[in-house]
């Protein structure tokens, strides 16, 4: 529920004569929620786990040339200089959240700055009616990029082929001048997989229907920057529920990684535009007309539910559903604590398809403007069986509602309105977007990153920026994150070396795919001179696995694992930043082993670890992986029949089904079942 900040920020806009004039105010929305816990400390140089996707000969000859350039353009070696989110588990109790509420007559928009900017929900307020799915609970898992994510809601999805890295992470947010003489909210940060500031405008005219949201990306750089958007919205899921969109073809992404053109609405005697009539989760990538106007809507049994509607530079439009299989029910339930009810997703990006990264030149900006509101259509048209007829009629409605023209009046509105300067400040960012602005002097109008954001993370380098040193931390704390862009690496390359330097520019080295040289510098930080030795024995053990070595991998891992447990003066487990490398580097080390072909290692790390640790979900998995490897079914059985969760199981994640059928020949039970495609024959 939403409780609290009856004050309105910035004082109301102009409105008509008896119509309520939009308001914007701050508000606490309080839900059960999983603590975020802190980061993983261990940086993450692996390099992302999907594989590219499988095109059929013949579809890879009819791809259109921009997709055709896009597809696997620039992809991600590894996900720095990010941090990993998988800190969470699944306790979750009431949790106050600060929101931000805008609202008219018409609507009432709750968005949370502090967990990605996600419009948490859209309410029309004349028909009563919820248009996004509202999750109950705010449930992390490990869907984004870095892990934590969470369902529901319109999520901003800017970086690489995925859910951002900023999901769960507190973005800057404050009021500006509206085009109708009103005030907007802005949302802006520093997006650092691909070095790019970016801003989302929040703005709802008086007595309008739809909110617009005007979005720009820029690139500062001298070079050109691979850019990924797609502007995720969750709605309500029923099984007559229809998702529309003016496209007669479609590319089918499954979690087989294949991609393949298909008809719309039908394809293999199905129609896929009802999300609940297929089994299995999947994505439809829509091939809109060049002339087409963009928009997706869904709508249920009555013909009601909601639209969204761009500018052109907004091409693809996608729907992805879960799907009426047990896996799909699965992560559905996973996600939201309840069974009652699920989702699908209509999503909108630069691209045809998520798997497509698109150039964006030095010195330029990408913006444009989505609109998002509710929409009602004739219902036997909307679900006849006449497709052209169904999204003809749901067109002409979104037209009467909110007219192409409007749109693109909206935009040229909005766009002279980017520049301008935030007034009250709602929430708070990172400091890694100053960090960026003090080194390389951008001028950056309308998207302000103050110096005093700069926090703790940023101290170190704001030191080497201005002294050309790299200050020593403290040898019982790990080391902070490393930015990894070319800049920093030069300034890195020629500070003093020392362990802690050569352990940071090794991961520069890594980012830039310069991997045998990152080798180098980690071996030269443990000949430098005494410090603790685990942070460079970590980084070559995952070097080592990288590059399929895996007994050298193992022996590294184990020899970090014991200069961690055994050189330090530092109790782990008296903090929660202690316990969390802990974990990171035990469940490493135990995976590491057990690749190894090593079992008694791994159950011997196991056996040592803290009680509390090894009953985590992970560690009993791990345990049952032990168990598995060394032949003993029935002990990793037992460990199943006794029930565990795996708090930060990857999304497509087949584990549980894999060990499963190798201690077990029954069906693999509901409470493990999250498989996403059909088990291979």
């Amino acid at each position: 529920m939403v409780t609290g900040g009856a004050r309105t920020c910035g004082g109301p806009s102009r409105g008509n004569e008896g119509v309520l004039a939009t308001t914007v105010r701050r508000a606490v929305l309080n839900l059960p929620a999983a603590p975020l816990g802190p980061e993983n400390p261990l940086p993450p140089l692996r390099t992302p786990a999907p594989p590219p996707p499988v095109l059929d000969p013949r579809e890879r000859a009819g791809l259109p040339r921009d997709m055709a350039r896009q597809l696997g353009h620039r992809p991600l070696r590894t996900i720095l200089p990010t941090r990993l989110r998988d800190g969470y588990g699944r306790e979750r109790t009431p949790t106050d959240l600060d929101a931000v509420v805008i609202e008219n007559d018409r609507l009432r928009v709750t968005v949370l700055p502090g967990l990605g900017g996600r419009i948490h929900s859209l309410h029309h307020k004349p028909t009563g009616r919820e248009l996004l799915h509202r999750n109950p609970v705010l449930q992390p898992a490990a869907f984004a990029l870095n892990g934590a994510w969470f369902s529901g809601g319109i999520e901003w999805n800017i970086g690489a082929t995925g859910h951002t890295t900023l999901s769960c992470a507190p973005l800057h947010a404050a009021l500006v001048p509206a085009p109708d003489g009103g005030t907007m909210v802005r949302l802006w940060e520093w997006e650092r997989l691909r070095d790019l500031p970016f801003q989302v405008d929040l703005w709802l005219p008086d007595d309008s229907d739809f909110l617009h949201v005007g979005v720009r990306i820029r690139n500062p750089h001298e070079q050109p920057a691979p850019v990924y958007w797609w502007s995720n919205i969750a709605v309500p899921e029923t099984p007559d529920t229809r998702v529309l969109v003016p496209a007669d073809e479609a590319w089918h992404f499954g979690y087989d990684h294949t991609l393949t053109r298909v008809g719309v609405p039908e394809a293999g005697g199905l129609d896929h535009t009802y999300p609940l009539r297929s089994e299995y989760p999947a994505d439809h990538f829509y091939e809109l007309p060049e002339d087409a106007r963009r928009w997706i809507a869904a709508l249920d049994a009555d013909g009601h539910g909601l639209a969204q509607t761009s500018t052109g530079l907004l091409r693809g439009r996608k729907l992805f559903r879960w799907g009426h299989g047990r896996g799909g029910r699965r992560w559905q339930e996973w996600l939201s604590g309840t069974s009652d009810g699920g989702y699908a997703e209509i999503q909108a990006g630069l691209a045809r398809t998520q798997l497509e990264h698109v150039p964006l030149e030095p010195g330029a900006a990408f913006s444009w403007l989505e609109s998002y509101g509710p929409l009602s259509a004739d219902p036997a048209a909307v679900h006849g069986g006449d497709w052209a007829a169904a999204t003809e009629e749901a067109a002409a409605r979104l037209e009467e509602a909110l007219p192409r023209a409007a749109v693109a009046e909206a935009y040229a509105a909005w766009l002279p309105h980017a520049d301008t300067e935030p007034g009250e400040v709602l929430a708070t960012g990172s400091g890694w977007g100053a960090l960026e602005v003090l080194r390389g002097g951008h001028r950056l109008p309308g998207t302000p990153f103050f110096l005093a954001t700069l926090g703790e993370q940023q101290a170190p380098w704001v030191e080497l920026l201005e002294h050309g040193t790299l200050p020593k931390p403290s040898p019982e704390e790990p080391p902070g994150p490393t930015p990894v862009s070319r800049p920093w690496r030069d300034m890195l390359e020629t500070a003093d070396a020392d362990p802690h330097t050569e352990y940071h520019l090794g991961i520069a080295q890594w980012h830039a795919d310069d991997r045998a040289q990152a080798v180098r510098s980690w071996e030269r930080g443990l000949e430098c001179g005494p410090a603790p030795r685990w942070p460079l024995l970590r980084c070559l053990a995952v070097a080592a696995e990288e590059n399929g070595r895996r007994d050298h991998a193992a022996e590294l891992h184990a020899e970090a694992f014991a200069d961690l447990t055994t050189s330090g003066t530092t109790d782990l487990t008296a903090s929660a930043e202690g316990v969390a490398l802990l974990v990171a580097l035990a469940r490493e080390t135990v995976e590491a082993q057990l690749s190894a072909g090593r079992p008694e290692a791994a159950r011997a790390l196991l056996a040592g670890l803290p009680e509390a640790i090894r009953e985590r979900g992970r560690f009993r998995l791990l345990l049952a992986r032990t168990l598995v490897a060394e032949g003993d079914t029935g002990a990793a059985r037992a460990i199943f029949d006794a029930g565990f969760e795996v708090a930060d199981l990857r999304e497509g994640a087949g584990i549980l089904g894999e060990l499963w059928a190798s201690v077990s020949d029954e069906p693999l039970p509901d409470a493990y079942d999250f498989r996403m495609s059909p088990p291979q024959e």
